[in-house]
C-alpha cells in the first residue's frame, strides 16, 4: 500500500472541487469543519470548545473533563434502553507537519483540503485525517435523526480525547497526509 505524498500543486478535478462535494455529505461536512479549526497536538482548546458546543447544540449531555476529554452522550430510543451501548472514540488533535517550502502556522491557519484525482489531500501540510475522519463520522452518527437510525439506536457515547494519537500511529509512526477516495462510492479507503 502506498501513500500519495502531500500535494502542494493542486490540479483541479473536473467532477469535484471541494471535500464538501464528497459523499457521504454527513461525514465530509464535519471533516471540512475540522480542517478549519487549528488543532495541533497540545493546542486543542478551540476544537474542544467547538465539540462541546456541537454536543450541546444537539441537546445532548456533553461533558468536558479536567484533562480535556469531550464526552457526548446520545440516549437510546424508547425500548432500546436495556441494550448494550456503543462508544465512538477518537482524538481531536492532529500531527502538525508541513513541507519545507510551505509557510504555515498550525496554531492559526486552517488546513486547505484539496481533491487531487482520487485523493483528498492538503496543500503542503498534513491533512489531519488520521482521526479527523473518525471524529467526523462520529459527529454524523450523533447528528443522525433518520427514522431507521432512531428506531434501533442504543445508547451512544462519543469520547473525544484531546491528547495523543491512536496506538497504530504511535506503533508505526504513520502520519496521514492524504486520504484515498473510492471513485465508485466516494467513501474513504486507505
Amino acid at each position: 500500500m502506498s501513500m500519495k505524498p502531500c500535494a502542494y500543486k493542486y490540479v483541479k478535478d473536473t467532477t469535484m472541487s471541494t471535500i464538501n462535494d464528497l459523499a457521504p455529505v454527513e461525514i465530509w461536512k464535519h471533516f471540512h469543519t475540522l480542517t478549519q479549526i487549528p488543532r495541533p497536538s497540545k493546542k486543542e482548546a478551540e476544537i474542544i470548545e467547538y465539540m462541546k458546543k456541537f454536543g450541546e447544540d444537539l441537546g445532548l449531555e456533553t461533558i468536558v473533563d479536567e484533562v480535556g476529554n469531550v464526552i457526548i452522550k446520545k440516549p437510546a430510543t424508547a425500548g432500546m434502553e436495556n441494550r448494550k451501548g456503543v462508544v465512538l472514540q477518537g482524538h481531536l488533535d492532529m500531527v502538525p507537519q508541513k513541507n519545507n517550502d510551505r509557510d504555515f502556522d498550525f496554531e492559526q491557519d486552517p488546513i486547505e483540503a484539496l481533491i487531487d484525482g482520487e485523493w483528498v489531500t492538503a496543500n503542503g501540510t498534513t491533512l489531519g485525517a488520521d482521526n479527523g475522519i473518525g471524529v467526523a463520522a462520529a459527529m454524523a452518527v450523533l447528528e443522525s435523526t433518520t427514522r431507521e437510525a432512531e428506531a434501533t439506536r442504543t445508547t451512544i457515547d462519543r469520547l473525544d480525547t484531546g491528547v495523543g494519537p491512536p496506538l497504530a500511529t504511535k506503533r508505526f509512526g504513520s502520519v496521514v497526509r492524504s486520504w484515498r477516495v473510492d471513485s465508485r462510492t466516494k467513501v474513504p479507503t486507505r
